[in-house]
């Protein structure tokens, strides 16, 4: 709340967060929506101009305030005249999930809330009616750091029902935050794919002048509709700029910025193509790395997740008590993300023996580049005695791994796939950076 006399004005004078007001100040007056009072003054009158800055306003500076406009409740949606659309051969469907590229500026907080439908995305760029023919449709309205095995789940069955009806390729529309766990589900879930499957996200949203939505949603589509290449994929901006994005297997990509457009890479490997949206053209980086696109063949859905697995990472002073936890409370699968090689404390190793007897347990790297290998040191060696799995793969991808092998398959056909390249997220060949 604002300071007490502030907040007694604006209640006698009707006016409430979110509506438009005009202040004078002096000789000089500003127009915008008053916006929830700052953290640091309450003091400080707020409010968003028309071009998207806020501002304060010292109340004490205040000649006049006064209320322009009530706080929209609904925006009005206007109905839209079916329009005549140039047929393609191809057809894409774009299923919206939520996330950054499907939200708006809330103007009324500051902040960005899930507002928009697969159909406003598609009406908002009309560079995608040039593509494919398009069919949108929301499945979900859900921030990624809030998606969990759920769903995963529905979205293989969505993406597997799209598949049947016999589209050439499927976008989908994605918080960046955990975009890569989803990806890797997708690439196991629904298996033998003849087509793309493509993963788009934003870093901004969709209404700010900087955002790269439209750029990554239009590149997506080219490459759903006209790659030669099968598989899941997450499509990016490759740079800061706006030039090409870049295209990653789902299973090889993890998100190493928290802000930048090109957040996405590739590790360990190679993207598998680049996108340059204005040439509509497409650049194959390791297109003998993936399947080539077959529409005759037949997925295959393994929709279901093991909810009990768990992802660690080991640091010095790990507590093993962690691990027993784990495994009192009944959990079949455990991914440890070790340090260097896959390397552990050996004061833990006795919780990782007992917790290999009643469970799986698999060994990744925290390091972003390189192999596991636990043959170099004797005590990688004892995690082997044990019964440790070693993983030659991303921490996240392993341990949606687990969970995947683990809802669908018995005890010892897990242990084999958790060491078999299912999703090409085990690389053969360590591409290091340049």
């Amino acid at each position: 709340m604002y300071a007490r006399e502030i907040e007694e004005k604006l209640t006698e004078l009707g006016i409430k967060v979110g509506d438009k007001i005009k202040v004078s100040k002096e000789e000089k007056y500003y127009e915008g929506i008053l916006m929830p009072r700052s953290f640091y003054n309450p003091d400080v009158l707020v409010i968003k101009l028309a071009n998207g800055y806020n501002i304060g306003i010292e109340w004490k500076n205040i000649v006049k305030i006064e209320k322009v406009e009530e706080e929209k409740k609904k925006v009005a949606r206007v109905e839209r005249k079916e329009e005549i659309q140039e047929k393609h051969e191809k057809t894409i469907s774009i299923l919206s999930t939520g996330g950054t590229i499907a939200s708006k500026v809330d103007y009324r907080t500051g902040g960005v809330r899930p507002a928009m439908t697969a159909q406003d995305l598609f009406e908002a760029i009309p560079e995608l009616r040039e593509i494919a023919n398009i069919e949108p449709r929301t499945i979900m309205q859900v921030y990624s750091e809030s998606m969990n095995f759920e769903h995963y789940e529905k979205m293989a069955k969505e993406v597997f029902n799209e598949i049947k009806k016999g589209v050439d390729g499927i976008v989908i529309a994605h918080g960046t935050d955990t975009m890569h766990y989803s990806s890797a589900a997708l690439s196991f879930a629904v298996q033998n794919l003849g087509i793309p499957v493509v993963f788009v996200g934003a870093q901004r949203s969709s209404d700010r002048g900087s955002s790269d939505a439209a750029v990554n949603l239009i590149s997506s589509c080219l490459f759903a509709s006209q790659s030669e290449l099968a598989g899941v994929f997450i499509c990016m901006h490759e740079s800061m700029s706006d030039y090409a994005c870049a295209v990653h297997l789902g299973t090889r990509a993890r998100k190493l910025h928290a802000s930048r457009r090109d957040a996405f890479k590739s590790v360990n490997a190679k993207p598998v193509a680049r996108v340059l949206w204005r040439e509509k053209k497409i650049e194959y980086l390791c297109k003998d790395c993936v399947n080539l696109r077959d529409k005759n063949k037949e997925s295959e859905l393994f929709a279901n997740f093991e909810k009990k697995v768990a992802l660690i990472k080991l640091h010095p002073g790990f507590n093993p008590e962690i691990i027993d936890f784990l495994i009192e409370k009944s959990y079949k699968g455990i991914v440890l993300e070790g340090t260097g090689l896959g390397h552990a404390p050996e004061y833990v190793m006795h919780a990782i023996r007992n917790a290999c007897e009643h469970a799986i347990v698999c060994m990744t790297s925290q390091c972003i580049f390189g192999r596991v290998n636990l043959n170099v040191y004797y005590t990688g060696r004892d995690l082997l005695k044990a019964g440790v799995i070693p993983c030659e793969m991303l921490p996240e991808v392993a341990f949606i791994k687990l969970a995947w092998a683990l809802g669908n398959f018995s005890e010892e056909e897990v242990k084999e796939i958790m060491r078999k390249n299912v999703a090409g997220e085990i690389v053969e060949r360590i591409l290091y950076g340049e």
